[in-house]
């Protein structure tokens, strides 16, 4: 059963925004004109639309937390040798300012764990040297489309010359200060960034559809639903209970989180699901079971504790599903809608997008009290029509900011309500009649973790939970196939279009495989691949080996079972995707092998190698141990490789205190050189 993405989740949840609709005044910046101006000009830029004066900051609260001393300076003025980014950097740690933006930075921290999106969101080509002229830009998803963003690079300081808001832990890093400014300039200033919420956040960075959990009325199978998400395009963020001061325990009241990993260890006494968590402070962590510094990881088995505990005082922190539960009030699933970034070809869906409007006296119906309060009719009604046989459909509601400056008119709440209408082929509106005698398949206050609708024509009904509000709305439809338009209305659908999802359907593949087999040993692992079509390597299909998949088996089996479970496999699995894209994009004349010259680049692609640098003796080194006679290296031997190198780096990371050097016992050093 497929626990996500199949989902219609509907609840009173604040309206989600787009930033960039939030700014009408943002004047149209043409950043390429900009930039060619100033490179011809000598000159760098500065954007009058956004100055590096006070007026940026904002108005309020916030001028009070800054140090005496204010500057703006570039980064030139601040590092001698500044990057906008890094791909040699494995962990892009972002670390809070004096803005109360934790949601901004826990939303951005979950971005940075999918490559692929980050470049959407952050063009990765922009630097200080080449073709600077003080001029960046950024990317965010508004109404279906990305819309740029257009900054100078002058930054807050103290006299210290230190960022006052956002920066990296790689002091010499500027992207996501750079990013935070943009988004400041959204919003209309700094203090407009002050208590958001995660899921906007997600939203814009992604265009993604978002899933709110409560904690404390989780479903039973919450460790399910994180799993599926963690493997699958997804995002996820959660929320501490409200308050605003750090609890003896470790953790922030009325502060987001970032959910950076998942991982079903193994205990003396059973087995544990832990959840990894990172705080946007960049420190100040939790302090309970599976903290850094918890006897609790002596349970395990010596290879699994080191390759999972980091004993570093970044923000990011283990703990049990358990104490997840309790000690958090929402999590934020983020899911990419289909088509977003896929280039391959999979499951069809249709997608509708309807902009609408809540009037009041007109379409402004309450919500609150349900169906059959008497104004609820009022609302705008949207028909939708499914296909011949069952399909999975997904909708989502984003309400349109109602203020330049954001917090000045907060979002209230809003939700929807689906019904079931039958053969209805009428456009008028459905009278208060139908809805007095009509119960919801769905409702705002209910979370649903599967919806799959039979053939037949559904009602959905966007209001507010109070009458008499007016706003605008974005109502988008996802589905197998449908017929989607509005009730009462002489328009036609706004936008409709088919989109191709690379991922779906791979969940079902798993489960199948893991009931067969719950833990799967090498041989199976083989049968599995070799049984597999690999659609970028063309006509040259490789052949994994028994040796090569007890290799991989144990460089992924950290309990030491001797088996792969079906997580160890979903991260393979992930890896193995990344790698045939990798590899394909290097063997230009599709011989299935790579040389030395083809091996030197891929090893520094930031999504390939999360940051690891090998020199040029050690890449020969690496051919000659796992190529062939004549020192070229086919893909089964590259997965081979890279799996190897990111383990090593990954014990280093973990284990190193000082970055230059770790400590290993003799019995842990063999067990890691000799079970890899």
């Amino acid at each position: 059963m497929s626990l996500w993405p199949r989902s219609i989740c509907g609840m009173w949840k604040l309206g989600q925004s787009d930033w960039s609709q939030a700014s009408p005044q943002l004047p149209q910046q043409d950043f390429e004109a900009l930039l060619a101006g100033g490179l011809r000009d000598h000159c760098l830029f500065e954007d009058s639309s956004f100055p590096a004066t006070l007026s940026s900051v904002g108005s309020g609260h916030l001028l009070r937390k800054l140090p005496t001393g204010l500057q703006w300076k570039r980064p030139l003025e601040l590092h001698r040798n500044p990057q906008f980014y890094s791909a040699q950097t494995k962990r892009l740690g972002l670390c809070q300012g004096v803005v109360g933006d934790c949601w901004f930075l826990a939303a951005l921290q979950a971005l940075t764990l999918h490559q692929d999106i980050l470049s959407r969101v952050v063009p990765l080509n922009q630097s200080f040297t080449k073709n600077y002229a003080g001029i960046f830009w950024f990317w965010f998803w508004h109404l279906g489309n990305w819309v740029p963003v257009v900054i100078d690079d002058r930054l807050p300081v103290n006299e210290a010359g230190q960022l006052v808001f956002v920066s990296s832990t790689y002091k010499n890093l500027f992207w996501g200060a750079l990013l935070e400014k943009a988004c400041a300039k959204l919003s209309g200033s700094c203090e407009d960034l002050h208590c958001g919420q995660v899921s906007e956040a997600l939203v814009d960075f992604t265009g993604g559809m978002t899933m709110t959990i409560n904690l404390a009325e989780a479903p039973c199978h919450l460790w399910d639903i994180l799993a599926q998400a963690t493997y699958g395009r997804t995002l996820i963020c959660c929320q501490t209970h409200s308050g605003e001061k750090v609890l003896e325990n470790g953790l922030v009241d009325g502060h987001a989180y970032t959910l950076t990993g998942l991982r079903k260890v193994t205990c003396k006494y059973g087995p544990e699901y832990l959840v990894k968590l990172r705080n946007p402070w960049g420190k100040v962590e939790w302090k309970g079971d599976w903290s850094d510094s918890s006897t609790t990881w002596e349970l395990l088995s010596p290879k699994e504790k080191i390759l999972l505990l980091r004993k570093h005082n970044d923000g990011e922190f283990w703990m049990t599903l358990q104490d997840f539960k309790a000690n958090f009030m929402h999590l934020v699933i983020c899911k990419l809608t289909p088509g977003l970034l896929s280039q391959e070809v999979g499951k069809k869906w249709t997608y509708t997008v309807r902009e609408g409007r809540w009037e009041k006296g007109r379409t402004a119906g309450a919500g609150q009290r349900g169906p059959s309060s008497g104004t609820f009719w009022k609302n705008p009604q949207f028909l939708l029509s499914g296909s011949l046989r069952p399909c999975s459909v997904r909708v989502s509601l984003l309400q349109k900011p109602r203020h330049r400056h954001r917090p000045r008119k907060p979002h209230l709440a809003i939700g929807f309500y689906l019904f079931w209408v039958g053969d209805y082929d009428d456009q008028k509106r459905l009278p208060p009649a139908f809805f007095q005698r009509s119960a919801p398949l769905s409702q705002p206050e209910v979370f649903l973790t599967e919806k799959e609708l039979e053939p037949g024509t559904y009602l959905i009904v966007p209001c507010w939970a109070e009458a008499h509000r007016e706003s605008e709305f974005v109502l988008r439809v996802f589905s197998g196939k449908h017929v989607f338009y509005e009730t009462g209305s002489n328009s036609s659908v706004v936008f409709s279009k088919e989109l191709e999802d690379q991922n779906e359907g791979q969940n079902e593949f798993f489960a199948k495989i893991f009931e067969k087999y719950p833990e799967i040993k090498a041989v199976q692992l083989q049968k599995i691949l070799n049984r597999m079509h690999w659609s970028s390597l063309g006509s040259a299909q490789p052949f994994f080996s028994l040796e090569a998949c007890q290799g991989m088996l144990a460089l992924l089996d950290l309990n030491a079972s001797g088996t792969v479970s079906i997580q160890e496999f979903r991260d393979l699995w992930k890896q193995l995707m990344l790698y045939q894209e990798v590899f394909h994009k290097q063997d230009k004349n599709g011989s299935g092998y790579l040389n030395w010259a083809q091996l030197r680049h891929p090893r520094r692609e930031p999504v390939l190698t999360a940051g690891i640098v090998l020199s040029d003796d050690v890449c020969q080194l690496m051919l000659i141990r796992y190529g062939g006679p004549s020192l070229q290296m086919d893909f089964v031997s590259f997965v081979h490789l890279m799996l190897h190198a990111e383990n090593m780096e990954e014990v280093f990371q973990n284990l190193t205190q000082d970055g230059k050097g770790i400590y290993l016992q003799k019995p842990e050093w063999l067990m890691l050189k000799l079970y890899s």
